[in-house]
């Protein structure tokens, strides 16, 4: 698995490189390629904060320090799978604080970061709109309510469970051609 992600990270880097050719090499220009690589690639890898400052002739560290001041910014890669807990009002009053604490001992992780192999990502939100069914967990575009701590495992599985078989089908599909 490592291999396939180290692939995908070079993809990204060697896709950072050719399409800085589009910018000034101008400092002022900073924040606009920071938004390009996370809306090309919903993240900013590490390595591209070393990349960026060599073409824009500034430091590292002056291009972290403005990614990381802007909270718009992602330093992890988002989950195949991403998962967002409402934690407004209706749902933080409901528990929703109990339900993100379920998802990360769950997965292992923490609000804001990304599974190893890259399935699921935890996230808080302010508010989804759907306070009447708090509180409330969305996990891809599909919107769970009324969520109990008992729910996240049965919903982790439910998901682990899809791919396995999506899986099963692709390579059914592969032997038959």
């Amino acid at each position: 698995m490592d291999d396939v992600l180290q692939a995908e990270e070079e993809a990204i880097l060697s896709n950072v490189r050719s399409r800085l050719a589009l910018f000034e090499k101008d400092r002022s220009r900073l924040i606009p390629i920071l938004q390009m690589i996370q809306e090309t690639h919903a993240y900013l890898p590490a390595a591209a904060f070393g990349i960026v400052a060599d073409f824009l002739g500034i430091s590292e560290c002056d291009v972290y320090g403005v990614a990381t001041f802007y909270n718009q910014f992602r330093f992890n890669p988002p989950g195949r799978n991403p998962i967002k807990v409402c934690l407004g009002t209706a749902c933080h009053v409901r528990g929703g604080d109990i339900i993100l604490e379920n998802f990360e001992r769950r997965l292992e992780i923490s609000e804001g970061e990304t599974t190893r192999d890259r399935e699921f990502s935890i996230e808080r939100v302010a508010c989804v709109g759907c306070c009447a069914i708090a509180p409330v967990a969305v996990i891809g575009e599909t919107v769970h309510g009324s969520m109990a701590p008992s729910k996240v495992e049965s919903l982790i599985l439910r998901v682990q469970l899809e791919k396995e078989r999506e899986e099963r089908s692709q390579a059914k599909n592969e032997s038959t051609q």
